[in-house]
């Protein structure tokens, strides 16, 4: 993608949350959403952010060899037996808990962007396609951004997904792409339900919303507590750090297994996403056992060369003596069996 492209797709992401303006309204009076500081102030800079694009240079924006990536079969998933994840790029993983299959911001299309003919571009192929996938239970969404609500990728699993839940007004923009209302609950922060002996409590984050320029934090944003009798995992969507992570590990915590946002940081937008010592704080302030960062690897969405987070997330978990893993995209891992630490990043 050319750089003047990319300027610009940023500049529709810049804008998108700068007019999300800071103030809530009645919400029967259409108003918008905030983040919970009541001090909170996106620091966004446009002018600043698209100099700063403008300057960039880096030794690795992308790989520059062939990722590693597992094929997942229809048939394993069916007798899958234990307690699994799968990544399957970026934000999206695959869970089996309790026998129910769980997809996390599925997004299978090829550029996270509102086109496919430019935006941000795949490093590498999803392990399994949505026509091989078996019936889903349930699609969880954490906010609407492009890199987490793919349009295409709900099309395609609106027939063969039994629920979605989602955050305060995301519900309309499903139904508008196909799937029928009765498959949509739709969840305010610590909101909950508990299905097939699974439950599911939406809960806080420090973020933004839109998916334009004129629908800033029109729809809520959050990250997710999933847990059954024997399993307890955390999925992040996307965050600043704020004390909001332990408040949810205070009332969640401990978790066998945290999904950090550890991707697509930086200063200019430094209270919207974490940095990596930032997610490794995160996830120790939500009592977790054990951290696998997200949200990085699969699209080119900051300035930092693409395997810094993962770089900088293993060095200082292993000086806060945190356990940190991170499968290869597609490989089976069982909750409660983490896999050693490989570092497939790493060009060999």
């Amino acid at each position: 993608m050319g750089k003047t492209v990319k300027i610009l797709l940023a500049g529709v992401l810049i804008m998108s949350s700068i007019l999300g303006v800071q103030h809530l309204m009645d919400d029967q009076q259409g108003g918008k959403f905030v983040n919970q500081d009541p001090e909170f102030r996106q620091s966004t800079n446009i002018v600043e952010i698209l100099k700063a694009y403008w300057r960039l240079d880096r030794d690795s924006p992308k790989p520059d060899f062939e990722l590693p990536v597992h094929s997942i079969s229809k048939q394993a998933l069916e007798e899958e037996t234990q307690d699994v994840v799968y990544r399957l790029g970026h934000s999206s993983l695959l869970l089996k808990i309790n026998g129910e299959l769980i997809l996390t911001d599925p997004v299978f299309s090829d550029r996270a962007s509102p086109v496919q003919f430019a935006g941000p571009k795949r490093f590498h192929n999803t392990p399994i396609s949505i026509a091989e996938l078996p019936q889903v239970d349930t699609v969880v969404i954490s906010h609407d951004h492009y890199d987490h609500l793919d349009k295409r990728a709900v099309k395609k699993l609106a027939a063969k997904t039994t629920r979605f839940l989602v955050p305060l007004r995301i519900g309309k923009r499903l139904v508008d792409w196909g799937v029928p209302s009765e498959k949509i609950t739709e969840f305010a922060w610590w909101d909950s339900v508990t299905v097939a002996g699974v439950e599911y409590v939406f809960t806080p984050t420090q973020h933004f919303s839109g998916r334009g320029l004129f629908d800033g934090n029109t729809t809520l944003w959050g990250s997710w507590v999933i847990r059954s009798q024997h399993t307890k995992v955390f999925f992040s969507g996307d965050s600043g750090y704020f004390d909001g992570f332990k408040t949810i590990g205070d009332r969640y915590g401990p978790f066998d297994l945290t999904f950090i946002e550890t991707g697509a940081y930086n200063e200019l937008w430094s209270n919207i996403h974490m940095f990596p010592a930032q997610s490794v704080q995160a996830h120790q302030d939500l009592k977790g056992k054990v951290m696998l960062p997200i949200h990085n690897s699969t699209f080119d969405l900051a300035m930092h060369n693409w395997q810094e987070p993962l770089e900088q997330a293993l060095s200082i978990s292993n000086d806060r003596g945190v356990i940190m893993v991170s499968p290869e995209v597609g490989q089976r891992m069982e909750i409660q069996a983490p896999l050693p630490l490989n570092t497939w990043w790493r060009k060999r």
